[in-house]
């Protein structure tokens, strides 16, 4: 065996053994990466300026700011707001709980950006909402997870800024943009859903509102919803760039919270900010961590070999991009979101070049394929969330969950065949 040969098998053997042997994922990285430079004799200090290279990076600063805006929704009563609104819009219909629950994970996901966040906030919610009005637990719970994928592909999403930065000058505002359909529709689907089981199973209908309390409701939203429009607006429009728009959506969502919703203390603020530092530190962990390791990856010429290996399989356009769903959909059941953005970006995206794939397109596919991880055991962290809020066993919740994924799965595949649905809006609106 080459060099090369030998070193790609202790960087990827040693990695996916400490992986398996439930290591934290940034120190598998870095022992592999390490172990890996040692035999090519690379000096170590280059791990360690990849590593700073790597979180040296002006869109990153965007991340704790998306991070602290959600972590501030969630704890000053936007997520009520949320629940409240979406109830005052399909509350009344048979079933209409469980699309009550798909349609505030769409408005929270257009706030927050993230999947665990909306388990965590609205599932406290929703789901002792739908069991005392005679839902299944399980399902309630089963809903909740598959719902708060829309967090992670409905604009803004941090995941997709970290896209972005392993994929190399693509525009985050295009990749927002990009997500927004698919996220909506993955969110339809499951209401469609929903009403099927609800009428299959004789799940009650909700109370209808008053034309004034409705009114009401959906001013108090609007006011909450307006984060996502400085957000987006800001950045589509040109007025400010990513990193501004999340500091300024921090300090409209402190002060509705504060002073019009009345629910956040300034005593709640040191909670707030160390679950923002613990957050930040395992994802700039990954990330320095994934640099470095995509460094020895590009150094050994990784990406070129894998692509000749598939191409080399077929080359039939569908089938190469089937194999490459089936990949990300196993890696997701075994690794976080954020690690996996930051090696295999690199590593596929010539492959999809190569295929005529819209960057912005294989940007959704791959964050659509990586949400449903999410729900996925053994690491699937909206699928533990979810169960821990709804007091319930992974094994009774994933049950429910099977034909769910049959439902993501199948939207997944709209998404990859489908390239409008990805770039409908970027191409309109950031041509």
């Amino acid at each position: 065996m080459t060099t090369s040969t030998i070193a790609i098998i202790i960087l990827i053997g040693v990695f996916l053994a400490l992986i398996i042997a439930r290591i934290p994922v940034p120190i598998a990285l870095i022992a592999s990466t390490a172990l890996s430079m040692i035999y090519l004799e690379i000096p170590l200090m280059t791990m360690v300026q990849q590593m700073a290279k790597s979180i040296n990076s002006f869109s990153l600063m965007a991340v704790p700011f998306f991070i602290l805006a959600g972590e501030i929704m969630g704890a000053g009563g936007i997520s009520d707001k949320m629940v409240d609104f979406a109830n005052a819009i399909v509350g009344r219909f048979r079933g209409g709980l469980a699309c009550v629950n798909c349609l505030d994970s769409m408005f929270f996901g257009g706030i927050s950006g993230s999947a665990v966040a909306d388990v965590s906030s609205l599932g406290s919610i929703v789901i002792p909402m739908m069991e005392k009005s005679g839902y299944d637990k399980d399902f309630s719970i089963a809903l909740t997870v598959t719902t708060s994928c829309q967090g992670v592909l409905i604009p803004p999403s941090h995941n997709m800024i970290f896209f972005a930065l392993a994929a190399g000058g693509v525009s985050v505002g295009k990749l927002f943009l990009g997500g927004a359909i698919p996220g909506v529709m993955l969110g339809f689907a499951l209401m469609i859903y929903s009403l099927i089981v609800a009428h299959k199973r004789n799940y009650p209908k909700g109370e209808a509102l008053g034309l004034r309390e409705v009114v009401r409701i959906t001013i108090d939203a609007m006011v909450a919803l307006f984060t996502a429009v400085i957000i987006m607006g800001g950045v589509t429009l040109g007025f400010f760039t990513a990193t501004e728009s999340a500091a300024i959506a921090c300090i409209y969502a402190f002060l509705i919270s504060v002073f019009l919703y009345k629910k956040l203390k300034i005593r709640d603020l040191p909670r707030i900010l160390a679950n923002v530092v613990n957050t930040l530190c395992l994802s700039f962990s990954l990330i320095a961590a994934a640099g470095a390791f995509g460094y020895v990856l590009a150094y050994l010429k990784v990406p070129a070999l894998l692509t000749n290996l598939l191409l080399s399989i077929t080359d039939n356009r569908v089938v190469l991009l089937l194999l490459i769903n089936v990949m990300l959909l196993f890696l997701g059941c075994i690794m976080d979101m954020a690690p996996i953005i930051f090696i295999v970006t690199p590593i596929l995206l010539p492959v999809v070049t190569q295929l005529g794939m819209d960057t912005v397109h294989f940007g959704v596919m791959m964050i659509f394929n990586l949400a449903i991880g999410l729900c996925t055991p053994p690491v699937g962290s909206a699928l533990f969330v979810g169960c821990a809020v709804g007091k319930s066993s992974i094994e009774r919740v994933v049950k429910e969950l099977l034909p769910m994924y049959g439902v993501m799965i199948a939207c997944l595949l709209l998404v990859t065949f489908v390239p409008a649905l990805s770039t409908f809006l970027p191409n309109l609106i950031m041509p």
